[in-house]
């Protein structure tokens, strides 16, 4: 899969075998808490919806395996999908996703201050906070083992994929590598960013949205009996104003519901650890093999092209590159450079400025993040300029340069 052309018509779409083991799951799992709280889902016909060996009747199944399936549908159309940079489509996530690997919670401290940050810099040779040597564990292993989970990490480096994955493996039910029996509801959380609050409505109208009967009465019972995986998704992309509210309704929705499974994401740069019940996990740089194994994912349908671009990578000659590859949305932007033109720029200026370019235009501009007033007047050259290592420009220049505009 490349991510460009050679996308194929079906994108996202689980595999039909795993749709029916995902939907009959599914189906069961609404059928046995609607059954046991007494909830009618099939109108005034007065049909059971268990028999008496604890199976769906005919007459659920027919209702419940529509509903099912759409629910499954709406999930991997929203979620089940990436489009970034310069795709010119969008591409499946399950072909293109490489395991993501999280830092013990001790390795945080690594990014505790600006001090730490720049002693772990000075000490890595090879140029990123995160040494070769961290001790990482697979992610979807932690989210199989934590009830309540944070995930951090620097824009680029996967957060909302890795949410997005492990509610397709959840999905996926027994077939899947998400273990916790659950129904997985991603929230966006820059949604709520005016108005009410209501995490409960909002997972409500998920349900709506499937078309399942009572779903008001059915969410809460799914919340009251721990029946949910709620992913809460980009905490940083609150507005600055909503954040003390939104960690606030956070916290007290997980109290009012603990028995159900959170995962929530947030930029290390906009995290204060006021989190009570979250066990707090990084993503861990890409390492060599994950970088093989996404771009070997990426040019699924040249292989030649995939195996030219990693020996190019691992050749020395382009060290500049291979720097980048660590971040999966810089890496992405590697593929795309190499498959546009079957090379990667030599001038390393030239390579770090487009990739510069991705993190302070594209990437927000991608994920629909309105810019707060205090920064409408700050440009993408203006931030360039801010960022620049002074190195014999004055800031006299750089306010020069602006002025000249």
């Amino acid at each position: 899969m490349t991510g460009m052309e050679f996308i194929p018509e079906l994108i996202g779409k689980i595999d039909p075998t795993l749709l029916e083991s995902a939907t009959k799951g599914l189906a069961l799992s609404i059928g046995k808490v609607a059954g046991e709280s007494g909830i009618k889902l099939l109108g005034g016909t007065g049909g059971q919806v268990l028999d008496g060996a604890g199976k769906l009747t005919k007459t659920a199944q027919d209702l419940l395996f529509s509903i099912s399936r759409k629910y499954i549908e709406n999930y991997t159309e929203r979620h089940g999908t990436l489009k970034v940079l310069g795709m010119s489509k969008h591409v499946s996530l399950d072909a293109v996703y490489t395991a993501v690997k999280l830092l013990n919670p001790e390795e945080l401290r690594t990014f505790e201050s600006v001090e730490a940050l720049e002693s772990a810099f000075r000490e890595n040779k090879e140029r990123g906070f995160q040494s070769r040597e961290c001790t990482k564990q697979s992610g979807i292993a932690v989210a199989n083992q934590e009830q309540y989970l944070m995930v951090l990490g620097s824009p680029g480096m996967g957060k909302t994929t890795f949410l997005r994955k492990v509610g397709l493996e959840a999905l996926k039910r027994n077939k899947g590598d998400y273990k916790p029996n659950c129904i997985p509801v991603l929230l966006d959380l820059k949604t709520f960013r005016t108005g009410e609050i209501n995490f409960e409505n909002a997972i409500a109208t998920e349900f709506q949205n499937c078309g399942l009967p009572e779903y008001q009465k059915l969410t809460d019972k799914f919340l009251e009996q721990g029946k949910l995986l709620i992913l809460l998704d980009g905490l940083d992309e609150v507005p600055t104003e909503r954040m003390g509210e939104m960690v606030t309704n956070i916290q007290d929705f997980v109290d009012r519901h603990s028995k159900n499974r959170f995962i929530t994401s947030c930029r290390i740069a906009a995290y204060r650890n006021n989190f009570r019940r979250f066990t707090d996990v990084a993503i861990a740089n890409f390492d060599d093999e994950q970088i093989e194994n996404f771009i070997t994912n990426w040019f699924e349908s040249q292989p030649e092209r995939g195996k030219e671009c990693l020996e190019r990578l691992n050749s020395g000659d382009y060290k500049a590159a291979k720097e980048l590859t660590q971040t999966p949305l810089l890496l992405t932007l590697v593929c795309i450079l190499y498959q546009r033109s079957g090379l990667f720029p030599i001038n390393r200026s030239t390579l770090y400025e487009r990739a510069l370019r991705v993190l302070l235009e594209e990437w927000n501009g991608a994920k629909e993040i309105p810019i707060e007033q205090l920064y409408k007047g700050l440009d993408t050259k203006r931030k360039e300029l801010i960022l620049c290592k002074d190195s014999g420009i004055k800031i006299r220049d750089k306010k020069k340069a602006i002025a000249n505009e």
